[in-house]
């Protein structure tokens, strides 16, 4: 028997730990046992750190580059809340532990994070109540879309539709489908955004709900958003917040006060989180008072003494969503995050985010087809100009030539409803001097389109492999990369 002190509290104490805990060679079966030593490499610590720094430098990342990739904000991550995400009082929790009672002292901290982000997120949205769970932005979508079908199986209605735009991220319609509902477009407007007129022309009484991104994929602000809530409402549906695009408007307006019933957020991106590599993610989903009875479980609760728990007790509940409590450690940045930019700050982010983007189209636009060339939000949608698509220069080509100029390309091809689209969101945390350098090289680009144009063609030049034969990639999985 051995004896362990604590340090993580004021008067130490020995726990006494059990030797028959500690796996040995005498207590693991002999199946999983090696009869010979294993061959390993044998390798300096200077080849090692060698070989894994070369592979962490083919990596592109915020950290490394500019990266405009439009509908996903990639903003950089401050390294503070990594740090504090890694505190050993984070880090070593495992989701087993007890609430209250004997180690409850050790969850104690964590729940607060969960119950006071909640209030946080609440402010921020304009919603009645939250749930941290869902694992990503496409999660959120689910859940919320299982929320909204639970509220009309409550009341009896008999919904089958729900209206998403033709400029819809592709998430929306694969969410509501999966949910058993039809989907129905939505057509843009002369002025790129959702046309009212059409949606009046929609709503009966089978429409269950709406799914709006505002601003949408053009970075465009809907000036019809409430009177749009208030027809879904009339049918008795639900509106619901796409918060993907929320780096925009946070701290500025708030989607409950537009008429949206329910919201999910993306922490990896307006909230400065990592983003990327396949995860990990969190979307926590918001919702008005009377839909937080179909929360999944449980809900983190306050008590009377002013500890924290869990709450299953939640019979209308779409149940659970995602194993424990989500991923806590990504919910945890963002509320380092929200900490230290509070309210002023988080104005700051939406108002330097639309300034950076303007900046970007006013200059760009004399050189590349703007969309819709008026005042945008935090992304702007460009296109080559008639001349580079006469000199059979397209968006990938100069997709393909940013990436020998040193800059992740943009989206491009999305939205769908933009011909040759270029969707570029610069996010509030570049300086005025890599967004200029940015420009620049757009600008060379366009010129190199008007003398050289086969030259973007065979871009990009820089990467270990060249340019792949997309049409041939699509059409044969199985296809290499050109030499």
């Amino acid at each position: 028997m051995k004896l362990v002190f604590e340090k993580s509290v004021p008067q130490r104490r020995a726990i006494r730990i059990d030797d028959s805990d500690v796996p040995t060679t005498i207590n693991i079966n002999s199946d999983f046992l090696r009869e010979t030593s294993a061959e390993l490499p044998e390798l300096s610590e200077l080849d090692v750190i060698r070989h894994f720094t070369a592979l962490s430098r083919m990596n592109f990342g915020v950290d490394t580059n500019f990266y405009p990739l439009g509908s996903c904000t990639m903003k950089y991550n401050p390294k503070v809340a990594e740090r504090i995400a890694s505190y050993p009082g984070f880090a070593h929790l495992h989701p087993l532990l007890p609430q209250l009672r004997m180690g409850g002292m050790l969850t104690q901290g964590a729940l607060q994070v969960i119950y006071e982000m909640d209030i946080f997120l609440r402010e921020i949205t304009g919603m009645a109540g939250f749930t941290m769970q869902p694992m990503a932005g496409a999660h959120g979508e689910l859940t919320g879309i299982m929320i909204m079908a639970a509220y009309h199986r409550s009341k009896g209605n008999k919904k089958t539709t729900v209206l998403v735009p033709d400029s819809a991220h592709g998430t929306n319609p694969a969410s509501a489908a999966i949910a058993g509902y039809k989907v129905v477009q939505v057509p843009s407007d002369d002025n790129g955004v959702m046309d009212v007129n059409a949606v009046k022309k929609m709503v009966n009484d089978e429409v269950a709900g709406l799914m709006l991104t505002c601003p949408n994929t053009l970075g465009l602000f809907n000036p019809h958003i409430k009177e749009i809530c208030d027809l879904i409402h009339s049918v008795d549906g639900l509106a619901y917040y796409d918060g993907a695009n929320l780096n925009a408007i946070v701290g500025k307006a708030r989607p409950g006060d537009f008429g949206f019933d329910i919201v999910h957020l993306n922490l990896h991106k307006t909230f400065a989180t990592p983003h990327g590599g396949g995860g990990p993610g969190s979307g926590p989903v918001g919702v008005k008072e009377n839909l937080v009875d179909f929360l999944p479980v449980s809900i983190v609760i306050k008590r009377d003494d002013g500890t924290y728990a869990l709450e299953y007790d939640r019979p209308k509940s779409i149940g659970y969503i995602a194993p424990f409590y989500g991923n806590f450690a990504i919910v945890l940045r963002a509320y380092v995050y929200i900490l230290m930019l509070g309210k002023e700050g988080l104005k700051e982010v939406a108002e330097n985010a639309v300034l950076n983007a303007n900046y970007i189209r006013a200059k760009l636009c004399r050189h590349y087809k703007v969309a819709f060339d008026r005042v945008c939000k935090h992304e702007c949608v460009l296109s080559p100009s008639d001349e580079m698509l006469e000199n059979g220069v397209h968006a990938i080509d100069v997709a393909k030539a940013l990436i020998d100029m040193g800059f992740h390309p943009p989206t491009v091809y999305f939205p769908t409803i933009v011909k040759e689209a270029m969707m570029i969101e610069p996010t509030e945390t570049e300086s005025k001097e890599t967004i200029d350098a940015f420009i620049e090289a757009m600008i060379e680009i366009a010129e190199i389109a008007k003398t050289k144009p086969e030259k973007l063609r065979e871009s990009p030049k820089t990467t270990p492999v060249s340019r792949p034969d997309e049409t041939a990639a699509a059409k044969n999985l199985d296809i290499a990369f050109l030499e």
